[in-house]
């Protein structure tokens, strides 16, 4: 079969690395990819917000399997649109990626179907947004309702913050993501990832992982879209994934059921340990950047026969096989992110980093300039090791990080920290 990967990113890359390992993938096109897909597949220009254009190029190559990969196209309903067209595709519908397309979406549902989360209101004006505040104090949370790269959710500590937060938002700062704001209670306990394939009926859970948000070392500086991961994430013990799979996933799943918007896909759901029990922060509606980084390398089963079960609703007879190895990915970033990115600078070592012992090396936001790798966005490289304990892969991986060499770039060196601690305290 011929498939299509839709994205460009270091999560498509880890995706083309998987798909492309399959023997039922013939051909793989990424579109439009990068440097680092192009070592899995062929990287085809296509307009991917032109979904005409997207399915004539299927029905031209003879492609059996449309893989999304970032959110933009799947709220833009693209698996809509060629599934009318006779193409099968992996991802939710336009109406079931509101689930991550629009946070008051997500938190009305979990309102109507006893899903856990944080306490919420949601606001269109900005005056009775900084009243709200003014009554309630902080520390709270400030999201914008749409879809913003990751950078739409400011941890306000004060209420001065909130109300910064809020006038940047209501002023265009975010775009039309910012139109709508909800803003929420201030959660206490331990962050993690967990991901399942839904089929619209039936839940797999995959696994876990830990994402490291903040900029810089000890978790300080602003939010980003992520710059490390580790899977799995000790907080997540066999219980707890039964805790969440029975009063998050299964009820959003059947919650969606019930409003005639059936999710298909990856439920990615962010979630926080607290004392009374996991709760949920917010859903994605695709693999995550960087989570995918690490679910790929422990995935030890066929990845494609999954996503086609999950798309044709045949999940229940679908099980797959993990890793009980740690893997850990640090993202390299260009100087200035996450504000504006320095784009040009020359990357060399990678093919050394990647050829160390238990060590992937996944591009992101890389261009090829002639023989040379040079910078191309924010996130640039994530640098994956493998290792029997988070310990043991953070070390591998620090070290293929350390035959990088590239002046422009900059990673946080901490990493998989709480582990670690956990680890060494025993």
């Amino acid at each position: 079969m011929n498939i299509l990967l839709i994205g460009s990113g270091g999560r498509e890359h880890a995706l083309a690395w998987a798909i492309s390992a399959s023997p039922l993938c013939d051909k793989l096109f990424i579109a439009p990819g990068n440097p680092g897909t192009a070592q899995c597949g062929e990287n085809v220009v296509l307009d991917i917000a032109d979904h005409r254009a997207v399915a004539d190029f299927c029905k031209l190559m003879g492609v059996g399997l449309v893989v999304v990969g970032p959110e933009g196209p799947l709220v833009e309903g693209i698996v809509d649109d060629l599934e009318a067209a006779g193409i099968k595709s992996f991802g939710p519908s336009r109406a079931a990626a509101q689930l991550e397309g629009s946070k008051a979406f997500t938190k009305e549902l979990c309102a109507e179907f006893g899903i856990p989360t944080a306490a919420f209101a949601r606001f269109t004006d900005e005056a009775a947004a900084k009243a709200y505040v003014a009554k309630t104090g902080a520390p709270l949370v400030i999201k914008a309702d749409g879809l913003a790269a990751g950078k739409g959710v400011i941890m306000a500590e004060t209420i001065e913050q909130a109300n910064d937060a809020l006038a940047m938002m209501f002023s265009g700062g975010l775009g039309a993501a910012g139109a709508e704001v909800v803003i929420e209670e201030w959660m206490v306990g331990e962050e993690a990832s967990f991901f399942a394939l839904c089929d619209g009926t039936h839940a797999l859970p995959l696994a876990s992982a830990q994402d490291h948000k903040r900029a810089f070392d000890g978790d300080t500086g602003p939010n980003t879209g992520g710059m490390g991961a580790y899977s799995p994430a000790p907080v997540m013990t066999k219980a707890m994934e039964e805790q969440v799979m029975a009063e998050i996933v299964r009820p959003t799943l059947a919650g969606m059921n019930q409003r005639g918007t059936p999710f298909k896909g990856v439920l990615f759901a962010g979630l926080m340990i607290t004392a009374d029990g996991p709760k949920l922060i917010e859903y994605n509606t695709r693999f995550g950047d960087p989570e995918c980084e690490v679910l790929m390398p422990r995935l030890k089963s066929d990845l494609v026969p999954a996503l086609l079960a999950a798309r044709d609703g045949v999940l229940n007879a679908v099980d797959l096989r993990w890793s009980d190895e740690v893997a850990l990915t640090v993202v390299m970033a260009a100087k200035g992110y996450p504000g504006t990115p320095e784009k040009g600078s020359v990357i060399k070592g990678i093919d050394k980093a990647a050829a160390a012992k238990d060590v992937l090396v996944f591009h992101a936001g890389t261009q090829a300039n002639g023989e040379e790798i040079v910078a191309n966005g924010g996130r640039v490289l994530n640098v994956v090791a493998l290792g029997r304990s988070v310990s043991e892969a953070q070390a591998k991986a620090y070290a293929a990080v350390d035959l990088i060499d590239w002046p422009g770039g900059f990673c946080r060196r901490d990493i998989g920290w709480q582990a670690v601690k956990r680890e060494r305290e025993g």
